[in-house]
């Protein structure tokens, strides 16, 4: 062991949602004094993860009347903390599994570890279609909780690209300042729950294009319009817009592990079934990095729980604790 690794960690959680929370929780209460690295706006996405950019959840237990995805994730971040979780606001920007113990390493130097728990989640996907880059953050958001009360989008009308149950929400959400909302749908129906369907169908303000992409969007030192097309009847047309918000699906944030991990083709860490186990013994994975089923808090809550369980059972087998 080098000078670098006398203080060894037993337990690096690498993340800041649901999933490594809960790992952080269960770490704590079982005495392994984890330490979790939840990141400086990592893959740009706030520490907390995707629900600090949900408003209201109504679907996670112990809330009946709901609660605020940021207020939610707060909650977590202080359990945490009060179990004796260690949260340094740093991004890891690469590990070394071929060590042991395992090497993370970022703008904090380097630590070594026992037992890491990747959490890191997943990102929104843009479509890189023409004016993205020149009109990102004037006007072009992966986030309409984030970006969607600003004053530049008040009683304007607004796009949303997408039609699951993320694409249906954030458009029911900007309901509440755009004069309208369209959806914009590739496919002649809706990916989006039942409930969450009839929330779109029921709302006037939302308009939704069937069979239609965008292909440009145009501006001054704002955007300004979307040219969006029908992919069956090759129809252009040009909609007045100050807002274009995407909601078509997420990457997970794999590529710091530069390959070390066994990746699905979309890019999920694989887990050995009914555990968190990666192909790496010591390496374990939880919620939406290896999870693309079910992408949702109290599943991704759930795989923590086992990430943290599994990591104890390893450091007991190992004689590490």
């Amino acid at each position: 062991m080098t000078d670098n690794q006398a203080n060894v960690e037993t337990i690096v959680i690498i993340g800041s949602g649901p999933a490594a929370h809960t790992a952080a929780i269960y770490a704590a209460r079982a005495l392994l004094n984890p330490v979790m690295y939840e990141g400086e706006y990592a893959s740009g996405v706030a520490a907390g993860g995707q629900l600090t950019t949900t408003t209201d959840v109504e679907n996670f237990p112990g809330f009946p009347n709901g609660i605020m995805g940021p207020d939610l994730m707060m909650a977590m971040r202080e359990q945490s903390i009060n179990c004796g979780a260690r949260i340094l606001t740093k991004t890891v920007d690469s590990v070394d599994f071929s060590t042991r113990p395992f090497k993370v390493s970022g703008s904090f130097g380097d630590v070594f570890a026992h037992v890491v728990i990747v959490a890191t989640g997943a990102t929104a996907k843009r479509l890189h279609i023409k004016g993205e880059d020149v009109f990102w953050q004037k006007g072009i958001s992966a986030c309409a909780v984030c970006d969607g009360a600003l004053p530049i989008f008040r009683n304007k009308p607004l796009v949303v690209i997408g039609g699951g149950d993320s694409a249906v929400e954030e458009a029911n959400y900007l309901t509440k300042f755009a004069s309208k909302v369209t959806m914009l749908v590739r496919k002649d129906e809706l990916r989006a729950s039942k409930v969450m369907q009839e929330r779109a169908f029921a709302n006037s303000k939302i308009d939704i294009k069937w069979n239609t992409e965008a292909q440009e969007v145009q501006g001054d030192q704002m955007m300004a319009q979307v040219v969006v097309k029908n992919n069956q009847t090759s129809a252009v047309e040009t909609l007045d817009a100050s807002g274009l918000f995407y909601a078509i699906g997420h990457t997970p944030n794999t590529d710091f592990l530069n390959g070390q991990l066994t990746l699905d083709e979309s890019g999920y860490v694989i887990t050995t079934p009914d555990t968190m186990k990666t192909n790496i013994d010591g390496v374990f994975a939880c919620g939406d990095v290896q999870d693309h089923v079910y992408r949702q808090a109290i599943t991704a809550a759930g795989t923590g729980c086992m990430a943290a369980l599994d990591a104890e059972h390893y450091l007991s087998a190992q004689g590490l604790i």
